[in-house]
């Protein structure tokens, strides 16, 4: 009997349930006495009507009967700074999002109760309520549906007055936390895909729609902020700045798929009020730079940032209507609606008929919100479709009505920007005409103008040959140059001309000497590792499919022509100019190898089997090969000279240069105390880039430049454009002094004879990739 008394209470039980509503019912102020105990009580709630969601529907009828949600409504409004509004809201979100039962939903939305809780007047002025705030409109979009929907709006007749779910919402949607913006945007993706007729409505009116308007206005700002990177005169470095606006354009990109997201849930008066504000306000501005018409203006961007805004907007969101919209745009230059405007229309010194120009705007959108509202089938060939709008009856049979092509191209439009000078506008050009080119979604007859403007022509190719044949040009100009060559050899199936055949090989000339140079560097000894890394990773690269192409590169490449100011050792510029000459000429082998229809093999295998490495050896005792620091090693031919240390001042050594294959070293070897024959490792140095020199004033004494930079060279070290410039190491530099003139000598010669057994090594390994048709053998 007794033992029954103490029995445990059931938590999840009905009686108990009611116990603690009771309790809360009960509260009549909540402050710093009793908000533990008012927490403890809702918890206990959220956590028995989840359980019972699941397994005792009583407790849910008790839930209703007790109208539990009036009661957390009731503790908000009651609750004095208590600040028990986060917990109690995070306790909501909590039980919303673990309700699976249809009925209880509609029973939670119904009654206006999560309404009320949301247009509570919180105080979000510092601490960490917003995030709970917006957690908990998450939870209740992720649960709403077509049959849910009318519960959290107001209406008026026919007509949405209010929807406190997404109107407040939306006030934190630049919210300064990213998680919160994000959760923002998923709310609000959540909202359209149930949506109704009324509500979509109320959502595409102002000033509720005013929403879209700020989103591609902020995006617009973000361009602008990112043009004035590209073009800062500040003392970052070009390495620095890149990473800039890599975050940037990051941000970029989020926007714009967000805006992909809500033109592909097809309601036709949201897809059109997005956009509308798309052209309006982003792409419109984006583009006239690229018609000349006009000099830049503090709010619009520099051709260069426009060419990645419009390959951008075309990748992400894409869709027919924008792109023949941008087509139509680009090739204004070099479209004639009838025989009386072709005179405005193209005019070589760049003027045109404004008003002319936006009566074609306004016929291009036109046509881009029909799209939004009718299938379209019954406008193809109609006066409103695009084939209409230039005054052709057939798509098949274009008439192109264009001026003298030589003064075109160097004038006017887009291919004012593709025979540039400067190979970021040219390229970034040239990879917005290949997506218009390429696009399946092209209107038939744009796409033959581009194609017949552009694309067949052999001056093209001799433009990117004359970028890759100009020396002065960064490996990033050099890589994305032949990226394009790639594409349009494949394309097109073009041979090359006579003309075209005399640059390649020209500038693969260069790019060979170029390499060769580098033997006598300072950094041969890691030139055939680099050449089997850069094989595969320029083979992926010329590979890469457009529509992975990220045309950030057009930035890149601005910022990449503007000289790069900061510290760097020695040794590190010097490693760098190795990595890019390897990649210049590696690009160009490949290239060589699509131009001839040679085989380009997935990796590089150098001759190394056949060279015998003893031939380098036999001189030296093979112990030294794997001497390490602290290593015993024969003191052999080693010579006897003095060092002077910082932090142990003047030490007589012993000094010995040993190479064994593609690998040298000069050891420092104290004798050992007790074996005269052996002496102990103390410092070790790369023979490569010791570039021994006498003193002038003191011929006894021999200079070594030592090689401090750490390129930590492994499978991708190399595959980026740019080597790390964080290590700032000052080069290490040994004097060592010798009793007289002539062992210094020695010495010296000594040094340079083995680095020149270590170089004769690598240019047996690389000789044949060195020669004419070295792909053949």
């Amino acid at each position: 009997m007794w033992r029954s008394l103490w029995r445990s209470i059931d938590r999840f039980s009905p009686q108990y349930f009611k116990y603690v509503i009771n309790e809360l019912r009960g509260i009549k102020v909540v402050d710093r006495s009793n908000r533990e105990m008012v927490i403890d009580l809702m918890q206990s709630i959220v956590e028995t009507v989840t359980y019972g969601d699941r397994h005792d529907p009583l407790i849910f009828e008790y839930f209703m009967e007790y109208q539990v949600m009036a009661e957390f409504v009731r503790v908000l409004r009651i609750s004095k700074n208590s600040r028990i509004e986060a917990t109690l809201l995070q306790y909501l979100s909590i039980m919303i999002q673990n309700i699976d039962s249809e009925h209880a939903i509609y029973y939670c939305f119904s009654n206006d109760y999560i309404n009320n809780i949301i247009t509570h007047p919180y105080k979000f002025d510092g601490g960490d309520l917003a995030p709970y705030y917006i957690s908990f409109l998450r939870a209740v979009s992720s649960k709403i549906n077509r049959d849910t929907l009318c519960l959290l709006v107001k209406v008026d007749g026919d007509n949405v007055i209010s929807f406190p779910l997404y109107s407040e919402a939306l006030k934190f949607a630049r919210h300064g936390e990213k998680m919160i913006q994000t959760a923002v945007r998923a709310l609000s993706l959540n909202v359209y895909n149930v949506s109704d007729h009324t509500v979509f409505q109320f959502l595409t009116s102002p000033p509720v729609s005013n929403y879209f308007s700020d989103l591609v206005q902020s995006l617009k700002e973000q361009c602008i902020s990112l043009d004035t990177i590209v073009h800062a005169n500040n003392e970052t470095s070009p390495q620095g700045r890149i990473k800039e606006i890599q975050l940037d354009t990051d941000k970029v990109v989020d926007d714009l798929y967000y805006l992909k997201d809500i033109i592909c849930v097809g309601e036709w008066r949201l897809s059109r009020c997005v956009m509308e504000n798309l052209l309006k306000l982003l792409v419109l501005p984006a583009l006239l730079p690229l018609l000349l018409f006009e000099e830049k203006s503090d709010s619009s961007f520099s051709a260069v940032t426009s060419l990645y805004i419009v390959s951008r907007i075309l990748q992400v969101v894409g869709g027919r209507s924008l792109i023949n919209f941008i087509a139509g745009i680009i090739l204004y230059p070099y479209l004639a609606s009838s025989k009386e405007d072709a005179a405005q229309v193209n005019n070589c010194d760049g003027t045109s008929d404004s008003d002319s120009f936006s009566r074609y705007i306004s016929k291009l959108e036109a046509i881009v919100y029909a799209d939004f509202e009718s299938e379209g089938t019954e406008n193809i060939n109609g006066e409103n479709s695009l084939g209409g709008l230039v005054g052709y009856k057939s798509c098949d049979s274009p008439s192109v009505s264009c001026i003298d092509y030589k003064k075109c191209t160097k004038r006017n439009g887009i291919l004012g920007y593709v025979f540039s000078d400067n190979p970021a506008l040219s390229l970034s050009s040239l990879y917005l005409l290949l997506i218009l080119a390429e696009s399946k979604d092209c209107d038939g007859f744009l796409s033959g103008m581009i194609r017949s403007i552009v694309l067949p022509h052999e001056k093209i190719v001799n433009v990117l040959l004359k970028v890759l044949a100009n020396p002065l040009h960064t490996v990033l100009t050099y890589q994305q140059t032949g990226w394009f060559l790639e594409k349009w050899l494949g394309f097109q199936g073009m041979k090359l001309g006579n003309d075209c055949s005399m640059l390649f090989n020209t500038s693969y000339e260069q790019s060979r000497v170029r390499l060769q140079k580098e033997l006598d560097g300072p950094w041969f000894d890691y030139i055939p590792d680099t050449l089997r890394n850069e094989w595969e990773s320029c083979k992926k690269d010329l590979e890469e499919p457009m529509n992975r192409k990220d045309p950030l590169f057009a930035l890149e490449l601005h910022i990449g022509q503007q000289k790069d100011n900061s510290c760097a050792t020695t040794s590190s510029v010097s490693w760098q100019r190795m990595v890019d000459a390897v990649k210049d000429f590696v690009l160009h082998l490949q290239l060589k190898a699509l131009i001839w229809k040679q085989d380009r093999p997935d990796k590089l295998v150098l001759d190394v089997e056949t060279l015998s490495t003893s031939e380098s050896w036999k001189t030296r005792s093979s112990d030294h090969s794997s001497a390490n620091f602290g290593a015993e090693v024969a003191l052999g031919s080693a010579f006897s000279c003095r060092i002077a240390f910082s932090n142990a001042g003047i030490r007589d050594i012993y000094a010995i240069p040993v190479s064994k294959g593609k690998t040298g070293k000069l050891l420092l070897m104290e004798k050992h105390p007790f074996r005269t024959q052996k002496g102990v490792v103390i410092a070790i140095a790369p023979l490569p880039g010791l570039s021994p020199k006498i003193d002038k004033e003191h011929p006894t004494w021999l200079h070594l430049q030592i090689r401090e930079f750490d390129p930590r060279f492994d499978s991708s070290k190399t595959k980026s454009h740019h080597s790390k410039r964080s290590n700032h190491v000052t080069d290490g530099k040994w004097t060592l002094g010798f009793p007289n003139a002539e062992a210094c000598t020695a010495a010296q010669l000594m040094i340079l004879e083995e680095t020149s057994r270590q170089r004769s090594f690598v240019e047996r390994q690389i000789a044949l990739m060195l020669r004419d048709n070295a792909l053949v053998d």
